[in-house]
């Protein structure tokens, strides 16, 4: 790991050594530690004392550029988009900046704490998503959360398209004429959800009468009346059955490409239907179902982050704390995930413990401290083959 990140951070040349070197540590530390990442536990796990933890934290790192360079080196696949989302995070106390009331889906209500919103990107061959930007919504006054949400893909839209990416995935929340409106400016495409009582319009693809002002929309869409004027696509081998067709939205004021999925339930007498879409209109409407299911993997970096990475465990109150927190949490589960695809070789759908992982890194780790005070060197064949052997200790892939 110490050499991947050590490549990236020299090019980097705006980032000093001393800040390179406290990444370095940080960075391993949080993928070796065990318990909650606070600033006294990390430094149990690294050489870096606990107050020199806090100031470093609370400088700036631009974790968007490391990440960045970290997946155009080693993701070369032209199969990714990118996909967006916000977690709750617990925090107790009452003076955390950014301290708030924010949807915790856990419980299926709005609670006091924090929130990070993440913007990821999904390599679709190996159906994986890495983190690549995040930010602790903060509600600022006459701004909506969802301006924060749009002014953070707007911060992140060239890098997003530098990789060759134009798709960007997202959930019903963000089905909004803003977000919308400010993302397709910035060159991307939105594959989304919406409601199922959304009033969208048929185009009027008629000829004009020559009086008046000329007829644009044919009619409000009626998922049940107006079925056949939709275009078949397939069924599905669960029954599910799958229509396209390019319809009109007043809300977002703009042409979208829908996908209507419907599916009868056990009891055959009542038919439910989901409705993807797009801002392309050309865009394959099986690809657009494609896009929103690889959308779900943004939720297992949250899962593995929060698990393994500390994501839920800042203990700082400052704003600039917690950002570096949260970045480095995800960059660190990047960097897990990076080595063993690199180990593996295999760039294509397989199972990462994540677990397993930092177990291995604790491990290895231990075990060179240890060697270290016995002057013992990994040179020498027999303490090689032991520290080969026991790295794995207590590990699933074992």
């Amino acid at each position: 790991m110490e050499e991947i990140i050590s490549s990236i951070m020299k090019e980097m040349p705006n980032v000093n050594k001393p800040q390179q070197k406290f990444m370095t540590q940080l960075f391993t530390a949080l993928a070796t530690f065990v318990g909650k990442a606070t600033y006294r536990n990390l430094n149990r796990y690294s050489d870096l004392n606990e107050k020199t933890i806090s100031r470093w934290f609370r400088r700036i790192f631009d974790f968007l550029r490391f990440n960045n360079l970290l997946l155009q080196r080693f993701i070369i696949s032209k199969e990714k988009i990118s996909a967006i989302d916000a977690s709750y995070l617990k925090k107790s106390g009452k003076k955390t900046n950014g301290l708030g009331m924010f949807w915790n889906g856990q419980s299926g209500k709005a609670e006091k704490g924090l929130e990070v919103s993440l913007i990821s990107i999904i390599d679709r061959k190996s159906n994986t998503a890495y983190a690549l930007d995040a930010q602790q919504t903060i509600d600022v006054e006459d701004q909506t959360r969802i301006d924060l949400y749009s002014a953070q893909v707007e911060n992140c839209a060239a890098t997003l398209l530098d990789q060759g990416i134009k798709y960007m995935a997202a959930d019903a929340l963000y089905s909004k004429y803003k977000f919308i409106n400010r993302v397709c400016a910035t060159g991307l495409e939105l594959v989304g959800k919406l409601r199922c009582d959304s009033e969208l319009y048929w185009k009027y693809n008629g000829s004009y009468g020559g009086i008046g002002r000329p007829k644009e929309f044919n009619g409000k869409v009626d998922f049940e009346k107006d079925l056949t004027l939709f275009d078949h696509v397939k069924t599905l081998d669960d029954g599910t059955e799958i229509y396209t067709a390019i319809v009109h939205s007043k809300t977002f004021k703009c042409n979208l490409r829908i996908v209507l999925m419907r599916h009868a339930k056990e009891d055959g007498k009542k038919i439910s239907h989901v409705i993807l879409y797009s801002t392309d209109v050309n865009l394959d409407p099986l690809t657009i179902i494609d896009y929103y299911q690889s959308r779900f993997q943004i939720e297992f970096v949250f899962r593995d982050a929060k698990q393994h990475a500390g994501l839920a465990d800042c203990q700082s109150t400052n704003s600039k704390s917690i950002h570096t927190h949260l970045n480095a949490s995800f960059t660190a589960l990047n960097l897990i995930k990076l080595e063993d695809r690199i180990t593996s070789g295999v760039d294509t759908q397989k199972v990462i413990s994540i677990a397993s992982w930092k177990r291995l890194k604790f491990n290895q780790r231990y075990m060179k401290l240890l060697f270290c005070h016995l002057g013992l060197e990994l040179k020498q064949q027999k303490i090689l083959c032991t520290f080969n052997k026991f790295s794995n200790y207590g590990a699933i892939f074992s």
